[in-house]
């Protein structure tokens, strides 16, 4: 399972979080976690350059996209190999939204079409949609035009 999917800004500000299965007091563990992690390690890496870490026999992979860190956990099905392939689709899916690597304040625009793009790639902790196209169809926001 997919427990979480978090993107913070440089500063260590949450601006996106899904949680699958985690306990609503673990939360703030992870978070803050997960945050100190990123600033210990994510200085002077290149952008999408993965860093793996397990922690309470979960699985951590996370990376910088521009301006934002993005973290993933996972356990059981979810080791270091199936989340690199999630966080590849998030970050291509992050650049397609955006144009480029996000900045916050580009992120921050773009934050409805991202969320969109989360809830279609990430569905109750399982990685459901990994081809772009496919997703790009299905965040358009467009009404049906048959009932």
């Amino acid at each position: 399972m997919l427990l979480a999917v978090l993107i913070a800004n440089p500063e260590g500000n949450i601006l996106v979080e899904r949680f699958n299965g985690v306990p609503a007091e673990e939360r703030l563990h992870w978070r803050s976690f997960l945050v100190k992690l990123g600033a210990d390690n994510l200085k002077g890496i290149k952008n999408e350059e993965l860093l793996v870490a397990c922690h309470k026999s979960v699985y951590i992979v996370y990376t910088v996209l521009g301006d934002v860190s993005i973290y993933l956990v996972g356990k059981d099905n979810y080791d270091e190999l199936a989340l690199s392939e999630a966080i590849f689709v998030i970050t291509s899916a992050l650049k397609d939204v955006c144009g480029k690597p996000p900045t916050e304040r580009l992120f921050l625009d773009k934050y409805g079409k991202i969320c969109l793009c989360f809830d279609e790639i990430v569905w109750k902790g399982l990685l459901e949609n990994t081809d772009k196209d496919r997703i790009k169809r299905l965040i358009r926001l467009k009404p049906p035009t048959e009932f």
